[in-house]
């Protein structure tokens, strides 16, 4: 429900969680701020195959066994630290507090704008090429092939997840639970539960959502 500034006064609170307030006077820009989440699939799938394939042509053999989940233990660390850090940078006014809300004010003021529960692959896919640009520096070819590769896995189930437990209410017993603690994450404490898919980051830096505030 994309609405203006003015419009939300009026909404009551479910509608204000859900509405799809204007980000930006550019159309364009605003129309690039929302995404389906099926976007991320299109794009993300078929850059880990390409990734894997051509780490195995170039010679990467089965060390990519250990490559692919260390980089997908690797982006669990940097959606940690991104959520905590980057997202939850909070300056109180100019534009610090304008990028704060760009970047992740909006989805915590309407959480259930179901067209901005993924990331907008105009900021994604940049970030993703600095990345493997970094890897590529750091671990050398081909292993930064699929260890990208692993990197981006994490970031699909990241995303996937991320709009499943807002849109969606998960059945299976991981999903209730994953769910659980990112509504505390919402709701409760803001400053608490930063790792979306892999919520154990948490209970290593002591950042868990506790059940005693709920």
């Amino acid at each position: 429900m994309a609405v203006n500034a003015d419009e939300l006064q009026g909404l009551s609170r479910s509608e204000v969680l859900r509405a799809s307030p204007r980000m930006f006077d550019n159309e364009l820009l605003d129309k690039l701020s929302r995404v389906h989440p099926a976007v991320v699939p299109v794009i993300y799938v078929p850059a880990i195959v390409v990734l894997v394939v051509l780490g195995f042509v170039h010679g990467v053999g089965v060390i990519a066994a250990l490559w692919i989940p260390g980089g997908y233990l690797f982006w669990t660390l940097t959606e940690y630290w991104l959520h905590r850090i980057v997202f939850h940078f909070e300056p109180e006014q100019g534009i610090g507090a304008r990028l704060h809300w760009v970047i992740h004010g909006v989805h915590h003021d309407h959480p259930n704008d179901p067209l901005r529960l993924v990331m907008p692959p105009s900021v994604s896919i940049p970030l993703a090429a600095l990345f493997l640009w970094l890897f590529s520096l750091v671990i050398g070819s081909p292993g930064f092939l699929p260890f990208g590769a692993g990197f981006l896995v994490g970031y699909l189930i990241y995303d996937m997840l991320h709009y499943h437990v807002h849109h969606h209410r998960p059945t299976t017993a991981i999903g209730k639970k994953l769910r659980e603690l990112h509504m505390r994450h919402h709701f409760q404490n803001h400053e608490r539960g930063y790792g979306v898919s892999a919520p154990f980051w948490d209970h290593v830096f002591r950042t868990a959502p506790d059940r005693r505030e709920f």
